[in-house]
């Protein structure tokens, strides 16, 4: 009679890595699907142009999913990239346009605008313990309203700012590979992407970041000000935000006041396809990156297809959705 040793279980580590890693294949598979689908049903979907302009779309929502990613994995949630975005872009164009300081200022002006805008979200969660749907509610409310009056409600247009649209339309690879004419957008979001990944998965905010979104309080208890930590983050998700600011503020060669209401919701949908649990502790901006080009290769298909504007907006609303309940899904699995 020979006994079997029972198969020790899984650790809970390595069900949420697996289960990770499931959707960001399932999320892959997704995306050559659309690709093969929206090609067959329109030829003009594959042509180069049509693929650059959703590189150059997915260059704005990529960055903001990177942002969104790091808040979503501490367990919060930010409502306010989108017009925080814009806020950085208007004060990009009054450093610019309005003082006429050199481009490398206004660069910085843009960042750090989103680090501070960051900065003050965190400390409303940290600092005043307000939930972070509120706090950052509040702060996209905040940001609106000041980048309409800071502008006057009227655009700021970047024409006597040498260089400015070549920070998203130019291509540097395209003049070394006519071939390749990639934007600069969307190479400036593969190292957004390649420094965050860098900073979640090599140093010790990155850590805390998993820390604090698996169980804070245990954090907490360690010893560690997870007050600061957690506004650090949300610092930097703001600094990155202030990156696509410039990006769209770039490609429009202008700062709209009035845009930037419903990039969060893009970019948390994409977010969540990519992997990132809503509940905190597991995410990756490897599935940030392909959940934000579903959403642009979606979007852009429906345009090709001729799909209705109205049409367009019911079904992003859908893949929130579904989304959302995919997340939920996932978590009762890895329980």
């Amino acid at each position: 009679m020979t006994t079997t040793t029972p198969e020790a279980p899984r650790s809970a580590l390595s069900r949420i890595v697996a289960a990770g890693t499931h959707q960001r294949v399932l999320a892959f598979a997704s995306l050559i699907v659309l690709l093969i689908g929206f090609s067959i049903a329109s030829p003009n979907f594959m042509q180069t142009s049509n693929m650059i302009a959703i590189l150059q779309a997915t260059s704005v929502n990529g960055v903001l999913a990177i942002a969104v990613t790091l808040v979503i994995i501490t367990g919060g949630i930010d409502l306010s990239v989108g017009t925080m975005m814009t806020f950085c872009a208007v004060i990009t164009g009054v450093v610019l346009t309005y003082a006429g300081m050199p481009l490398p200022l206004g660069v910085m002006a843009a960042v750090l605008t989103g680090a501070a805008c960051g900065a003050c979200s965190g400390t409303f969660v940290a600092k005043m313990a307000i939930p972070p749907f509120i706090a950052t509610l509040g702060m996209m409310l905040i940001l609106k309203g000041l980048s309409l009056v800071i502008s006057g409600t009227r655009p700021i247009y970047f024409n006597d700012t040498p260089g400015f649209s070549e920070i998203s339309r130019g291509s540097l690879i395209g003049e070394i590979i006519p071939a390749i004419p990639i934007p600069n957008g969307v190479l400036i979001l593969f190292i957004v992407a390649a420094v965050t990944a860098y900073i979640l998965n090599r140093t010790v905010l990155g850590r805390y970041c998993f820390a604090l979104g698996s169980n804070e309080e245990s954090v907490r208890l360690s010893g560690v000000n997870t007050d600061r930590w957690k506004i650090a983050i949300y610092a930097l998700a703001g600094a990155i935000v202030g990156i696509a600011g410039l990006l769209i503020a770039s490609r429009l060669n202008s700062a709209q006041p009035a845009l930037g209401l419903g990039y969060e919701l893009e970019a948390i949908a994409a977010v969540v396809i990519g992997g990132t649990s809503l509940s905190g502790g597991r995410g990756s901006i490897l599935g940030s990156l392909i959940g934000a080009l579903i959403m642009a290769v979606l979007t852009n298909g429906l345009r090709v297809l001729s799909v209705a504007q109205e049409w367009q907006t019911v079904v992003t609303g859908a893949i929130i959705i579904l989304a959302v309940y995919a997340d939920m899904m996932r978590r009762n699995k890895v329980k």
